[in-house]
Protein backbone atom coordinates (compact mmCIF):
# COMPACT_ATOMS: atom_id res chain seq x y z
CA UNK A 1 0.00 0.00 0.00
CA UNK A 2 2.98 2.08 0.80
CA UNK A 3 5.24 1.66 -2.01
CA UNK A 4 3.43 3.42 -4.92
CA UNK A 5 2.93 6.66 -2.26
CA UNK A 6 6.64 6.14 -1.87
CA UNK A 7 7.42 6.57 -5.25
CA UNK A 8 5.11 9.75 -5.68
CA UNK A 9 6.96 10.98 -2.83
CA UNK A 10 10.50 10.10 -3.75
CA UNK A 11 10.02 12.10 -6.98
CA UNK A 12 9.97 15.23 -4.51
CA UNK A 13 12.78 16.94 -3.12
CA UNK A 14 13.25 15.14 0.64
CA UNK A 15 12.04 18.25 2.86
CA UNK A 16 9.53 18.69 0.58
CA UNK A 17 7.86 15.49 0.68
CA UNK A 18 8.30 15.72 4.30
CA UNK A 19 6.62 18.77 4.46
CA UNK A 20 3.66 17.65 2.37
CA UNK A 21 3.32 14.39 4.51
CA UNK A 22 3.33 16.02 7.64
CA UNK A 23 0.95 18.62 6.51
CA UNK A 24 -1.76 16.21 4.76
CA UNK A 25 -1.57 14.45 8.32
CA UNK A 26 -1.86 16.83 10.75
CA UNK A 27 -4.86 17.91 7.81
CA UNK A 28 -5.89 14.58 8.10
CA UNK A 29 -6.10 14.07 11.84
CA UNK A 30 -8.47 17.05 11.85
CA UNK A 31 -11.25 15.14 9.91
CA UNK A 32 -13.66 12.58 11.43
CA UNK A 33 -13.27 9.36 9.57
CA UNK A 34 -9.55 9.07 9.20
CA UNK A 35 -8.27 7.53 12.13
CA UNK A 36 -9.90 4.05 10.37
CA UNK A 37 -8.03 4.95 7.40
CA UNK A 38 -4.73 5.69 8.94
CA UNK A 39 -5.11 2.56 10.97
CA UNK A 40 -5.54 0.50 7.51
CA UNK A 41 -2.52 1.84 6.14
CA UNK A 42 -0.44 0.74 9.04
CA UNK A 43 -1.84 -3.54 7.50
CA UNK A 44 -3.73 -4.34 10.55
CA UNK A 45 -3.84 -4.96 14.56
CA UNK A 46 -0.67 -4.45 16.17
CA UNK A 47 -0.02 -6.39 19.37
CA UNK A 48 0.34 -5.66 22.51
CA UNK A 49 3.73 -5.91 23.72
CA UNK A 50 3.52 -3.80 26.81
CA UNK A 51 7.16 -2.50 28.84
CA UNK A 52 7.10 0.30 31.64
CA UNK A 53 9.97 2.92 31.34
CA UNK A 54 10.52 6.22 33.26
CA UNK A 55 7.49 5.30 35.31
CA UNK A 56 5.17 5.24 32.00
CA UNK A 57 3.02 2.20 30.88
CA UNK A 58 3.19 1.51 26.87
CA UNK A 59 1.48 -0.49 25.52
CA UNK A 60 4.90 -1.54 22.94
CA UNK A 61 8.22 -0.31 22.88
CA UNK A 62 8.50 0.76 19.87
CA UNK A 63 8.34 4.74 19.84
CA UNK A 64 8.78 7.20 17.08
CA UNK A 65 12.18 9.38 17.21
CA UNK A 66 11.94 13.27 17.17
CA UNK A 67 12.29 15.04 14.08
CA UNK A 68 9.49 13.82 12.28
CA UNK A 69 6.98 16.04 13.77
CA UNK A 70 8.97 18.84 15.26
CA UNK A 71 6.56 20.74 15.49
CA UNK A 72 3.93 18.40 16.96
CA UNK A 73 1.33 19.00 13.96
CA UNK A 74 0.43 15.50 13.56
CA UNK A 75 0.22 13.84 16.52
CA UNK A 76 -2.67 12.03 16.41
CA UNK A 77 -2.42 11.26 13.25
CA UNK A 78 0.62 9.31 14.03
CA UNK A 79 -0.53 7.43 16.97
CA UNK A 80 -2.41 5.76 14.85
CA UNK A 81 0.65 3.68 13.38
CA UNK A 82 0.84 1.83 16.48
CA UNK A 83 3.59 3.53 18.08
CA UNK A 84 4.05 2.97 22.15
CA UNK A 85 4.51 6.19 22.11
CA UNK A 86 5.80 9.54 20.06
CA UNK A 87 8.92 11.93 20.58
CA UNK A 88 8.12 15.61 19.29
CA UNK A 89 10.46 18.44 18.11
CA UNK A 90 12.90 19.65 18.62
CA UNK A 91 11.82 22.70 20.02
CA UNK A 92 13.50 25.64 21.20
CA UNK A 93 12.52 28.30 22.81
CA UNK A 94 12.32 30.89 20.20
CA UNK A 95 11.49 30.23 16.60
CA UNK A 96 14.30 29.65 14.29
CA UNK A 97 14.67 28.59 10.43
CA UNK A 98 17.90 26.50 10.56
CA UNK A 99 20.38 25.65 8.42
CA UNK A 100 19.76 26.68 4.44
CA UNK A 101 18.47 24.38 1.96
CA UNK A 102 18.90 22.05 0.66
CA UNK A 103 19.72 20.12 4.29
CA UNK A 104 18.13 17.09 3.99
CA UNK A 105 19.06 14.37 1.23
CA UNK A 106 18.00 10.54 0.45
CA UNK A 107 20.38 7.51 0.30
CA UNK A 108 18.15 4.67 -0.54
CA UNK A 109 20.73 1.94 -1.60
CA UNK A 110 21.86 2.31 1.51
CA UNK A 111 18.21 2.90 3.47
CA UNK A 112 19.68 6.28 5.06
CA UNK A 113 18.99 9.56 5.51
CA UNK A 114 21.72 12.69 6.02
CA UNK A 115 20.29 15.72 7.45
CA UNK A 116 21.22 19.23 8.42
CA UNK A 117 18.46 20.64 9.46
CA UNK A 118 19.67 22.84 12.11
CA UNK A 119 16.67 22.98 15.15
CA UNK A 120 14.18 24.15 12.56
CA UNK A 121 10.91 25.07 14.44
CA UNK A 122 8.33 27.30 15.40
CA UNK A 123 9.59 28.10 18.52
CA UNK A 124 7.59 27.15 22.28
CA UNK A 125 4.51 29.36 21.94
CA UNK A 126 3.07 28.02 18.86
CA UNK A 127 4.44 24.10 19.36
CA UNK A 128 2.32 24.19 22.50
CA UNK A 129 -0.45 25.19 20.70
CA UNK A 130 -0.18 22.70 18.23
CA UNK A 131 0.59 19.90 21.03
CA UNK A 132 -2.81 21.04 22.98
CA UNK A 133 -4.96 20.82 19.97
CA UNK A 134 -4.67 17.11 20.07
CA UNK A 135 -4.59 14.44 22.54
CA UNK A 136 -2.84 11.07 20.94
CA UNK A 137 -3.99 7.62 22.77
CA UNK A 138 -0.42 7.11 23.49
CA UNK A 139 2.37 9.03 26.03
CA UNK A 140 4.11 12.09 23.94
CA UNK A 141 7.76 13.00 24.71
CA UNK A 142 8.89 16.77 24.02
CA UNK A 143 12.13 16.83 22.76
CA UNK A 144 14.00 20.07 23.35
CA UNK A 145 17.54 22.55 22.81
CA UNK A 146 18.94 25.46 22.52
CA UNK A 147 18.24 28.20 20.06
CA UNK A 148 21.53 28.80 17.63
CA UNK A 149 22.35 32.31 18.63
CA UNK A 150 22.27 31.11 22.55
CA UNK A 151 26.01 30.87 23.15
CA UNK A 152 27.19 27.88 25.10
CA UNK A 153 27.94 29.79 28.43
CA UNK A 154 23.71 30.47 28.41
CA UNK A 155 22.66 27.17 27.37
CA UNK A 156 21.53 26.45 30.41
CA UNK A 157 19.07 29.35 30.22
CA UNK A 158 17.56 27.89 27.09
CA UNK A 159 17.28 24.39 28.24
CA UNK A 160 15.54 25.22 31.43
CA UNK A 161 13.25 27.77 30.34
CA UNK A 162 12.21 24.94 27.38
CA UNK A 163 11.83 22.38 30.21
CA UNK A 164 9.72 25.06 32.35
CA UNK A 165 7.59 25.80 29.29
CA UNK A 166 6.55 22.01 28.03
CA UNK A 167 6.74 20.53 31.57
CA UNK A 168 2.97 20.34 31.82
CA UNK A 169 2.44 19.59 28.27
CA UNK A 170 4.84 16.57 28.13
CA UNK A 171 4.77 13.13 29.77
CA UNK A 172 8.85 12.76 29.56
CA UNK A 173 11.27 15.45 28.17
CA UNK A 174 14.54 14.79 25.98
CA UNK A 175 17.55 16.53 26.34
CA UNK A 176 19.04 17.30 23.09
CA UNK A 177 22.78 17.93 23.65
CA UNK A 178 23.57 15.49 20.70
CA UNK A 179 22.50 17.36 17.10
CA UNK A 180 25.32 17.61 14.86
CA UNK A 181 23.89 20.48 13.16
CA UNK A 182 23.62 23.25 15.85
CA UNK A 183 27.33 24.47 16.16
CA UNK A 184 29.07 23.76 19.50
CA UNK A 185 25.62 21.65 20.97
CA UNK A 186 27.89 18.59 20.81
CA UNK A 187 30.30 20.28 23.58
CA UNK A 188 27.39 20.05 25.93
CA UNK A 189 28.34 16.34 26.05
CA UNK A 190 31.61 17.06 27.99
CA UNK A 191 31.74 16.35 31.56
CA UNK A 192 31.96 20.32 32.39
CA UNK A 193 29.04 21.63 30.75
CA UNK A 194 27.05 18.32 30.87
CA UNK A 195 27.90 18.26 34.67
CA UNK A 196 26.21 21.75 35.09
CA UNK A 197 23.31 21.48 32.42
CA UNK A 198 21.86 18.37 33.70
CA UNK A 199 22.24 19.71 37.41
CA UNK A 200 20.35 22.81 36.84
CA UNK A 201 17.65 20.49 34.99
CA UNK A 202 17.01 18.11 38.37
CA UNK A 203 17.11 21.51 40.33
CA UNK A 204 14.28 22.64 37.59
CA UNK A 205 12.86 19.42 37.65
CA UNK A 206 11.82 19.20 41.39
CA UNK A 207 10.57 22.33 41.38
CA UNK A 208 8.17 21.93 38.46
CA UNK A 209 7.17 18.37 40.19
CA UNK A 210 5.89 20.37 43.10
CA UNK A 211 4.08 23.16 41.26
CA UNK A 212 2.20 21.10 39.01
CA UNK A 213 1.62 18.23 41.29
CA UNK A 214 3.66 15.22 39.19
CA UNK A 215 6.83 14.00 37.94
CA UNK A 216 7.49 14.16 34.42
CA UNK A 217 10.95 12.24 33.75
CA UNK A 218 14.04 13.82 32.07
CA UNK A 219 15.91 11.34 29.08
CA UNK A 220 18.85 12.64 27.98
CA UNK A 221 19.87 11.76 24.09
CA UNK A 222 23.23 11.79 23.31
CA UNK A 223 25.52 10.99 20.08
CA UNK A 224 26.96 8.08 18.79
CA UNK A 225 30.28 9.64 18.18
CA UNK A 226 31.64 9.09 21.60
CA UNK A 227 34.95 6.94 22.72
CA UNK A 228 34.96 4.95 25.97
CA UNK A 229 35.89 7.37 27.91
CA UNK A 230 33.17 9.71 27.33
CA UNK A 231 30.54 7.67 27.27
CA UNK A 232 31.66 5.97 30.87
CA UNK A 233 31.77 10.13 31.96
CA UNK A 234 28.23 10.48 30.83
CA UNK A 235 26.77 7.30 32.49
CA UNK A 236 28.49 8.45 35.60
CA UNK A 237 26.73 11.93 35.65
CA UNK A 238 23.20 10.33 34.46
CA UNK A 239 23.21 8.77 37.19
CA UNK A 240 24.95 10.69 39.65
CA UNK A 241 22.28 13.46 39.07
CA UNK A 242 19.58 10.67 39.07
CA UNK A 243 18.18 11.49 35.11
CA UNK A 244 15.30 8.88 33.93
CA UNK A 245 16.59 7.81 30.94
CA UNK A 246 19.17 8.14 28.29
CA UNK A 247 18.27 8.06 24.30
CA UNK A 248 21.06 6.40 21.93
CA UNK A 249 21.75 7.56 19.71
CA UNK A 250 21.54 10.95 17.83
CA UNK A 251 22.79 10.84 14.46
CA UNK A 252 26.48 10.35 13.36
CA UNK A 253 28.97 12.47 11.57
CA UNK A 254 30.76 9.41 10.33
CA UNK A 255 30.27 7.62 6.80
CA UNK A 256 31.08 4.04 6.99
CA UNK A 257 29.62 2.08 4.55
CA UNK A 258 28.14 5.22 2.63
CA UNK A 259 31.75 6.61 1.61
CA UNK A 260 30.92 6.33 -2.13
CA UNK A 261 27.66 7.30 -2.64
CA UNK A 262 27.37 10.66 -4.51
CA UNK A 263 25.58 12.07 -1.44
CA UNK A 264 27.70 10.41 1.62
CA UNK A 265 30.07 13.59 1.95
CA UNK A 266 27.15 15.86 2.32
CA UNK A 267 27.55 17.91 5.70
CA UNK A 268 25.10 16.68 8.64
CA UNK A 269 23.99 13.76 10.61
CA UNK A 270 23.47 10.39 8.90
CA UNK A 271 20.31 8.12 10.20
CA UNK A 272 19.68 4.78 8.88
CA UNK A 273 20.97 1.91 8.40
CA UNK A 274 24.30 2.58 7.94
CA UNK A 275 23.85 3.90 12.29
CA UNK A 276 22.28 0.51 13.23
CA UNK A 277 25.95 -1.17 14.37
CA UNK A 278 27.79 1.69 15.95
CA UNK A 279 24.46 2.80 17.82
CA UNK A 280 24.25 -0.72 19.05
CA UNK A 281 27.67 -0.62 20.25
CA UNK A 282 26.84 2.54 22.19
CA UNK A 283 23.79 0.64 23.76
CA UNK A 284 25.89 -1.72 24.90
CA UNK A 285 28.95 0.28 26.56
CA UNK A 286 25.99 2.24 28.08
CA UNK A 287 24.46 -0.35 29.51
CA UNK A 288 27.83 -2.15 31.05
CA UNK A 289 28.36 1.39 33.51
CA UNK A 290 24.51 1.66 34.24
CA UNK A 291 23.85 -1.88 34.76
CA UNK A 292 20.11 -1.36 34.39
CA UNK A 293 19.64 1.62 37.32
CA UNK A 294 18.88 4.32 34.32
CA UNK A 295 16.50 2.67 31.29
CA UNK A 296 18.25 2.84 28.29
CA UNK A 297 16.24 3.71 24.78
CA UNK A 298 18.10 2.54 21.75
CA UNK A 299 17.64 4.04 18.09
CA UNK A 300 19.73 4.21 15.05
CA UNK A 301 19.19 1.61 12.20
CA UNK A 302 16.36 -0.44 13.12
CA UNK A 303 14.82 -1.83 10.02
CA UNK A 304 13.24 -5.13 11.08
CA UNK A 305 12.24 -6.84 14.76
CA UNK A 306 15.52 -8.57 14.50
CA UNK A 307 17.19 -5.32 14.68
CA UNK A 308 14.85 -4.10 17.39
CA UNK A 309 15.93 -7.24 19.07
CA UNK A 310 19.57 -6.37 18.80
CA UNK A 311 19.32 -3.01 20.63
CA UNK A 312 17.39 -4.59 23.58
CA UNK A 313 19.72 -7.14 24.30
CA UNK A 314 22.41 -4.83 24.06
CA UNK A 315 21.11 -2.94 26.83
CA UNK A 316 17.75 -1.31 25.42
CA UNK A 317 14.42 -1.09 27.22
CA UNK A 318 12.76 0.24 24.19
CA UNK A 319 13.62 1.84 21.19
CA UNK A 320 12.67 4.65 18.41
CA UNK A 321 12.60 4.50 14.75
CA UNK A 322 12.24 7.15 12.28
CA UNK A 323 14.60 6.47 8.77
CA UNK A 324 12.92 3.27 8.35
CA UNK A 325 9.57 5.08 8.48
CA UNK A 326 10.59 6.65 5.11
CA UNK A 327 11.26 4.27 3.33
CA UNK A 328 9.40 1.48 4.91
CA UNK A 329 5.94 3.31 4.97
CA UNK A 330 3.81 2.99 8.49
CA UNK A 331 3.22 -0.72 8.40
CA UNK A 332 6.76 -0.99 9.55
CA UNK A 333 5.57 -0.61 13.39
CA UNK A 334 3.17 -3.26 12.96
CA UNK A 335 5.62 -5.48 11.19
CA UNK A 336 8.28 -4.61 14.39
CA UNK A 337 5.84 -4.91 17.30
CA UNK A 338 4.71 -8.51 16.23
CA UNK A 339 7.81 -9.82 15.76
CA UNK A 340 8.95 -8.87 19.35
CA UNK A 341 5.39 -10.33 20.15
CA UNK A 342 6.15 -13.82 18.61
CA UNK A 343 9.56 -13.89 20.45
CA UNK A 344 7.76 -13.73 23.95
CA UNK A 345 5.61 -16.13 23.04
CA UNK A 346 8.66 -18.23 22.13
CA UNK A 347 10.98 -17.84 24.99
CA UNK A 348 7.29 -18.72 27.25
CA UNK A 349 7.63 -15.61 29.49
CA UNK A 350 4.85 -13.29 30.62
CA UNK A 351 6.87 -9.96 29.50
CA UNK A 352 9.14 -8.80 26.88
CA UNK A 353 11.39 -7.65 29.79
CA UNK A 354 11.37 -11.13 30.65
CA UNK A 355 12.13 -12.59 26.90
CA UNK A 356 15.10 -10.07 26.98
CA UNK A 357 16.34 -10.66 30.31
CA UNK A 358 16.55 -14.82 29.74
CA UNK A 359 18.43 -14.40 26.67
CA UNK A 360 20.99 -12.07 27.95
CA UNK A 361 21.76 -14.75 30.74
CA UNK A 362 22.87 -17.04 27.89
CA UNK A 363 25.30 -14.98 26.79
CA UNK A 364 28.70 -15.34 28.36
CA UNK A 365 30.15 -12.22 29.89
CA UNK A 366 33.10 -10.30 29.07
Amino acid sequence: MYAPLRSLLFQLDPETAHDLTVHTLAAMQRLPGTGALLRLARGGTVPPVPVRIMGMDLANPVGLAAGLDKNAECTCALAQFGFGWLEVGTVTPRPQSGNLPPRMFRLPEHGAIINRMGFNNVGLALFLNNLASCKPACPVGVNIGKNRDTPLERANDDYVDALRAVYPHADYVTVNISSPNTIGLRDLQQSEHLDSLLAALKREQTVLAEQHGQYVPIALKIAPDLDDGQIAAIAMLVRAHRFDAVIATNTTLARAGVEDHPLGNEAGGLSGRPLKTPSTIVVGKLFAHLKGEVPIIGVGGIETAEDAWGKLLAGADAVQVYSALIYRGPGLVREIVTGLAERVARAGTATLAEAVARERAKKPSS
